[in-house]
């Protein structure tokens, strides 16, 4: 019994040991005959060529399934009349051979890398043999290279361990039609300034249109080494995976930086002057022709805004990429338009010490100051890229499309298209910042009072960034320069304006925090059946933070819509002498103007404290800190009640981190285009058009919000008749504020 189990087992180790051998020896597509007798001698094999007709038939199977299963393999041998083993066997060869191929293909691609190094080696030496001094060019002194030589040596041996690093790397690509290791050669620098224009990157589909931008042979060269990532991977399958996906990475960058580019420097037809107001409108169905979409198509529900916007901003292109590549800078520079934002990690942080070829990883939360348009979440790649001399452009892109990254919203509500800035250095100081905003978002989460004005693009569009940007650079001029402005109180020392900007900056973040819900605060959201429809009520506890007094904060806030203009409504409610119009704390009487701090040459921009006037003996003075900003795109009143110990501190330059505020006021943006406003001669327009050749009557749309402490204990209970008197105050200083502009109706 053992005996014939043995000879069964050698049998089939035998037949199998032939069935291998037939398979390895066909390269060119025979395949063997079958062995009638699996004991008996090797007998010389017939070889059996294949017909081109029976060839075709497999290669077309191979393109669509290299390993196709039994049940194919069977259902091609009697379409072609062929045994099944014949066409395992041919499919074991073809595989092979694809395998030999890619393997070969590989090794050029080392051998190109190796031959580069060896180049960069060479040059290395020759420098150390002759060294010549960088004063006066003649021969150096060996002593005076010492220095210099270690670090050429320190880069020699880690331009070897990035060698080695990419071996290791093709030997797990083996097997798996995928090559990254292209784009760690740099090809020839280009000769046209179409290339240099996108990049050097290897990718000739993307590079296809001429650019205007002064374009020079200096830049581009070597960016493709520079993006490849020089973290080693902590195991095989991981760090593969990573070097591909970044690899989809620099792809979606570059083809995202070339759709900028063009989108920033192309007039009609792609840009379309609008009739009303003269904004740009983009020609979708020429950009559909023009470009491929990056990040796939639109999804169901979605709709689309796009806007581009030019300006001269008093700072120069270097510092302005500087604080777009950090995201601390960048949330500063744009307090009331970003939430909060982070870099997630940075796949390159550019060539030779310069931001040129950065490319990073970012999560954002984008706002409009209501509580009727939901916080836009972007996962996004930003990529940094200089195009000239004194020419750099910076492009942001979704990537929801290459992956769900570790922190994404289970929803998407917004995707970016290529969106971000070219900037340009002027005389002076000055940049010309040509910006363009595309997105995709879902329309069906914002109020339909909003709707005119995010389609237009003047709620997160281009207009909005540059008339930010203008306004805060302004700002940074007029306080780094030594002169007080000629409004400002000059009983105030440089010190403390730094003090109460510092303060002010603190409640107008506090205050755009409490507006939209942003993830800045741990809010929670309250329905309470007396509160108005479009009143959103949040609360929230606030325990050991110096800045803020303890306790439970409410937060109200609502949007409402207003036939004034948007520069009336905002004279109109900065104005410390009309305040007893609107707010309860006046005590009914003018407020006096204590201190004054210029940040812009409009009279708008500006910090002031105010004091309201004690109309009996019982009462106490009390002093408002107040920030006031207003630009092309829209405005702002924050104000706080203030502890005047604590503030006669900050006015000497203390430190302005532990008073405490809780921070009410006023965002105003215009109603957008097409809005449902009414017409000059009366009639309400419901279509968004003209009213019958009427003019409409430009409006604007007013936020309120409120933030008040209802409990001094965080443990405390929150009563309804809290809510309610919130409520109360909102509703009413609302109606105020209509009764004293007279449109009630």
């Amino acid at each position: 019994m053992r005996e014939s189990l043995e000879g069964s087992v050698g049998r089939r180790s035998r037949e199998e040991e032939h069935e291998s051998r037939s398979g390895s020896d066909n390269m060119d597509g025979a395949s063997g005959d079958d062995q009638d007798a699996a004991d008996k001698p090797p007998r010389k094999k017939r070889y059996h060529r294949h017909t081109p007709q029976q060839i075709q038939e497999l290669e077309a199977l191979f393109k669509e399934c290299p390993h196709p299963d039994e049940k194919q393999r069977l259902e091609l041998s009697k379409r072609l009349c062929l045994e099944t083993r014949q066409v395992k066997f041919w499919f074991q060869n073809r595989r092979t051979q694809m395998k030999t191929q890619l393997e070969r293909h590989e090794n050029s691609l080392l051998r190109q890398e190796n031959d580069k190094l060896r180049a960069e080696n060479m040059s290395i030496r020759d420098a150390m043999r002759n060294p010549i001094c960088t004063n006066c060019g003649g021969p150096a002194i060996i002593g005076d290279i010492s220095l210099e030589e270690q670090h050429l040596r320190i880069e020699n041996a880690r331009l070897k361990d990035e060698l080695d690093r990419v071996c290791a790397l093709a030997g797990k690509f083996l097997g798996r039609p995928i090559s990254t290791l292209a784009t760690s050669i740099a090809p020839p620098l280009p000769n046209s300034s179409l290339e240099l224009g996108v990049g050097s990157n290897g990718f000739g589909a993307l590079s296809t249109v001429a650019t205007t931008l002064p374009l020079g042979p200096d830049f581009g060269g070597g960016m493709s080494n520079a993006l490849i990532p020089a973290s080693r991977p902590t195991t095989a399958v991981t760090g593969l995976d990573r070097s591909v996906e970044r690899s989809m990475f620099l792809e979606l960058a570059l083809a995202a930086m070339d759709e900028l580019v063009k989108m920033a420097q192309t007039d009609e037809p792609l840009w379309i002057r609008s009739l009303e107001g003269g904004r740009e409108i983009l020609n979708q169905d020429e950009y559909l022709r023009t470009f491929t979409p990056c990040i796939g198509m639109k999804s169901n529900g979605f709709v689309t805004e796009a806007s581009r916007e030019s300006g001269m901003v008093i700072i120069n292109s270097l510092a302005l990429v500087e604080t777009l590549m950090d995201s601390n800078r960048w949330s500063e520079m744009f307090p009331c338009m970003i939430a909060r934002t982070s870099t997630t990690d940075v796949i390159s942080s550019g060539v030779g010490g310069s931001r040129n070829g950065a490319l990073q990883l970012m999560h954002a939360e984008l706002q409009v100051l209501s509580p009727l348009v939901p916080v836009r979440e972007v996962n996004f790649l930003r990529f940094c890229k200089q195009h000239a001399e004194e020419v750099w452009a910076v492009v942001d892109v979704s990537i929801e499309t290459i992956r769900e990254t570790s922190g994404a919203p289970s929803f998407v509500n917004c995707r970016r298209l290529p969106s971000g800035c070219v900037v340009q250095d002027m005389p002076n100081g000055y940049s010309k910042v040509t910006w363009v905003e595309h997105a995709e978002y879902e329309e069906s989460q914002v109020h339909q009072l909003y709707h005119p004005l995010l389609r237009s693009g003047m709620a997160f569009g281009a207009q909005r960034w540059v008339a930010t940007l203008q306004r805060q650079c302004e700002c940074l001029a007029i306080l780094m320069s030594s002169s007080v402005p000629t409004r400002d109180h000059t009983g105030i020392t440089a010190s403390g304006r730094r003090s109460m900007l510092k303060l002010a900056q603190r409640m107008t973040d506090n205050f755009c925090a409490g507006v939209c819900a942003s993830t800045v605060h741990k809010w929670n959201k309250l329905n309470v059946g007396n509160v108005d429809e479009d009143v959103r009520v949040m609360t929230r506890k606030s325990v050991d933070d110096p800045g803020e007094p303890p306790g439970i904060v409410l937060s109200a806030a609502t949007s409402v819509w207003l036939p004034v203009s948007p520069q009336r409504l905002f004279d109109f409610l900065r104005d410390e002498r009309l305040r007893s119009e609107w707010d309860i704390l006046s005590n009914g009487g003018p407020m006096q103007e204590m201190a004054h701090i210029a940040k812009g040459q409009d009279h708008g921009n500006c910090v002031s404290l105010l004091r309201a006037s004690a109309m009996n003996a019982n009462q106490s003075s009390m002093l408002i800190l107040q920030e006031t900003c207003i630009d092309a795109a829209g405005s702002l009143v924050v104000y706080a009640p203030v502890d005047i110990p604590a503030m006669h501190v900050v006015m000497n330059g203390g430190d302005s981190a532990y008073v405490a505020l809780l921070p009410s006021g006023f965002a105003i943006v215009p109603d957008g285009p097409g809005s449902r406003g009414p017409t000059s001669n009366g009639q309400v327009n419901r279509n968004g058009g003209g009213g019958g050749g009427a003019q409409r009557v430009g409006g604007s749309l007013l936020t309120v919000a409120f933030q008040i402490l209802v409990n001094s204990l965080p443990t405390g209970k929150l009563t309804v008749e809290s809510v309610e008197t919130v409520n109360n105050l909102i509703s009413c200083t609302v109606q105020k504020i209509k009764a004293a502009l007279q449109c009630e109706s």
